[in-house]
């Protein structure tokens, strides 16, 4: 409940302040578990993703320091966000992910694993690959382009849904860097599209 109202919320922030444009939201499974990855250039981006994936509610992974906040612990909680301890293969972490996916919810990372400060796409950590590979998950690509400007638009294009099973990967002897590669650039593509 607390979530939708707050999505809501903040739909009608983006639409009015930024001329919020989605494409390909038709391209977003209904059901089943799913990996939803962004770019990631500004604090606003975990909302704005989940403004676009509206029918599904995203559970965030979000850096352990945001935790530390009272205020903004509670609230993120209260949103399905969770910590991560980032520079650290964070056991804990993984477990409640998989857990997430295991049950059909949807989970929201952003593979550069921290805010880019040029705009430009960094280069992605393995986690994503990682989680998509063990759990059969899709990766649902999304493009974010901006800047938040006030009355400037702000572009969101979704991409097809990515597979990539252990048995598929194993096979063609893909590594966990190219497969995080291979996302990150259909994301950068996505953000051309836009």
């Amino acid at each position: 409940m607390f979530y939708k109202f707050a999505r809501s919320l903040f739909k009608l922030f983006f639409l009015i302040f930024f001329r919020l444009k989605v494409s390909g939201k038709e391209k977003i499974p209904a059901k089943g578990p799913l990996i939803v990855c962004s770019n990631h250039f500004s604090w606003l981006d975990p909302p704005l993703v989940a403004c676009t994936i509206d029918d599904r509610q995203l559970f965030f992974m979000a850096k352990a320091e945001l935790f530390k906040i009272f205020i903004l612990s509670f609230i993120i909680r209260k949103l399905g966000a969770f910590p991560v301890k980032r520079d650290t293969a964070d056991r804990r972490a993984i477990k409640h992910a998989f857990k997430l996916l295991e049950e059909g919810k949807s989970l929201g990372l952003f593979p550069e694993g921290t805010r880019s400060k040029t705009g430009e796409t960094q280069t992605p950590f393995n986690g994503v690959a990682f989680l998509a590979i063990k759990s059969g998950a899709p990766v649902l690509p999304v493009g974010i382009k901006g800047p938040y400007k006030f009355r400037k638009p702000v572009e969101v294009n979704i991409g097809e849904p990515l597979r990539f099973t252990e048995e598929n990967c194993r096979s063609r002897g893909r590594k966990l860097t190219d497969i995080s590669e291979n996302i990150m650039q259909e994301i950068k593509q996505l953000t051309k599209d836009c």
